[in-house]
């Protein structure tokens, strides 16, 4: 079930650990509201259910297809693949090392989960927003959003990704380690 934490960035209270929550909620309605008035699209699609489990590259674009045409003509993004990440992938650790880190990127970020799951946190203005997005969920983070992705220490997940260039995907670290502040996906 996708679920929407919102915390304060800093807390008055001197502690080691993050703050404490400000919202938690798994209604999607409240979810897409929230983050909407931050700039942040977070959608449901229905998913096919002749789909099958561990479905390759084709199957999934072909099986997604009329959704993919209306992301990208509402986004702009030409280029769309697929991405999956499992607990045996060789390059899962590194992976998720970059991901962890405080970034933006120059183009909108916008993923659809096929499979699994992640966690996206948002680092906007005076608060951290986390939110856990699962199979069936669209999420599209505004070009320049200070973000940082946690897949988790055994990722088992599969993501449409949507790019306008080749170029935009490319992170941007800000140096700041507020990620090592709040919880991750355990």
């Amino acid at each position: 079930m996708s679920r929407l934490s919102i915390f304060p960035e800093r807390s008055d209270v001197a502690r080691p650990l993050s703050p404490l929550p400000l919202l938690v909620s798994n209604d999607p309605a409240i979810i897409r509201s929230e983050l909407d008035r931050r700039g942040i699209r977070f959608d449901q699609w229905p998913t096919p259910l002749h789909l099958s489990p561990g479905a390759g590259d084709a199957e999934i674009l072909a099986a997604y297809g009329t959704a993919i045409t209306r992301v990208q003509q509402e986004s702009g993004c030409r280029i769309v693949d697929t991405m999956r990440i499992t607990p045996e992938h060789p390059e899962r650790e590194a992976r998720r090392k970059q991901f962890l880190a405080e970034h933006r990127h120059h183009n909108d970020e916008v993923r659809f989960f096929v499979e699994g799951q992640g966690l996206f946190c948002f680092h906007i203005d005076q608060e951290v927003l986390l939110t856990l997005c699962e199979h069936g969920d669209l999420i599209s983070i505004p070009a320049g959003t200070r973000h940082w992705f946690d897949m988790g220490p055994r990722p088992a997940f599969c993501v449409l990704r949507f790019f306008r260039d080749n170029e935009g995907w490319v992170p941007h670290y800000t140096g700041d380690p507020i990620a090592a502040r709040f919880p991750g996906l355990d």
